[in-house]
């Protein structure tokens, strides 16, 4: 397949017409017409904008699937995230909090409870219900990192729950605070996020 099949494909998967691609990309349809006929190729700055445009790397654009596969190996993706917790109720009630929605799943009876956020899910697993399981011993046995628009609201907002030790917000560099929150199981959750009240300070 050459790289007119490809941008006609990517083009008609999205469900666009060759005047309505050429009209996000600035240009005529003429010229979309002469790509997919393999007549002339995209400028580099409309192979970015399509790239964004169909939500694939543009390595799908300008090269063949094999070529794909001999520049990079298999892709892995992040698929959930599992907390082993020893207190399954206290942990579940945490990050309902925490993430301020209800848990989406119970599966299973006790054994595991599901949060899906951000197309991610955040699994906490019952460590009474995992025979023969190894709990690694240790304070901190997994970070989580969050981001919120606003975190000094986010701060007093979880300070008041008081829903597990919190540290004060601290600054790492300048455009990155932070402050944590421990969950039962002493996992550090890391909020990060706009430090508005550093901004004002600064600006008297």
């Amino acid at each position: 397949m050459g790289l007119g099949s490809r941008i006609q494909r990517l083009r008609i998967n999205n469900g666009l017409t060759q005047e309505q691609l050429a009209e996000m990309l600035s240009i005529s349809r003429q010229s979309v017409s002469k790509w997919e006929m393999d007549q002339s190729i995209p400028e580099i700055d409309k192979v970015i904008m399509m790239s964004k445009l169909f939500s694939v790397g543009m390595d799908e654009i300008l090269l063949e699937d094999e070529e794909i596969k001999n520049l990079r190996p298999q892709e892995i993706h992040l698929g959930s995230i599992y907390l082993i917790v020893r207190d399954f109720e206290k942990s579940i009630s945490f990050y309902e909090q925490l993430l301020s929605m209800s848990v989406s799943t119970r599966n299973c009876g006790n054994k595991f409870a599901e949060f899906y956020f951000d197309n991610k899910c955040l699994a906490l697993m019952n460590e009474d219900s995992l025979q023969g399981h190894h709990y690694v011993d240790g304070d901190h046995k997994f970070v989580l990192n969050f981001w919120v628009e606003d975190l000094v609201k986010e701060y007093n907002r979880l300070k008041v729950l008081n829903i597990g030790e919190i540290t004060e917000i601290e600054k790492v560099n300048e455009g990155y605070y932070y402050f944590n929150v421990l969950d039962p199981d002493n996992n550090v959750c890391e909020i990060t996020g706009g430090y508005h009240l550093w901004e004002e300070e600064k600006d008297e």
